[in-house]
């Protein structure tokens, strides 16, 4: 039987990242693993990540949760580190 750590291992994307799309769907992780895989894999899945990633600060931030933001922004950091060739594109 697979459990919750496993089927983060299967997605192309960081725990992290996999806690966003949780928060922005409103799912549970294991549905975000999926979703975040499913998402990162599409011909815009890096700008739509991404999106979701801001999206995630804004509403931490409109909500008064500061440390979430602090955390949020650092997952998006390392996400643009992480696709460096979004960035070269000009689109980020």
């Amino acid at each position: 039987m697979l459990n919750l750590q496993d089927i983060i291992g299967m997605c192309d994307c960081t725990e992290e990242e996999i806690a966003a799309v949780a928060m922005h769907e409103h799912v549970p992780d294991a549905v975000a693993s999926e979703l975040a895989n499913y998402i990162i894999h599409g011909e815009d899945g890096i700008p739509k990540l991404r999106r979701i990633i801001k999206d995630d600060i804004e509403e931490a931030k409109r909500k008064g949760h500061d440390e979430q933001a602090a955390h949020l922004r650092e997952v998006l950091k390392h996400f643009i580190a992480n696709h460096p060739l979004y960035l070269e594109k000009g689109k980020g």
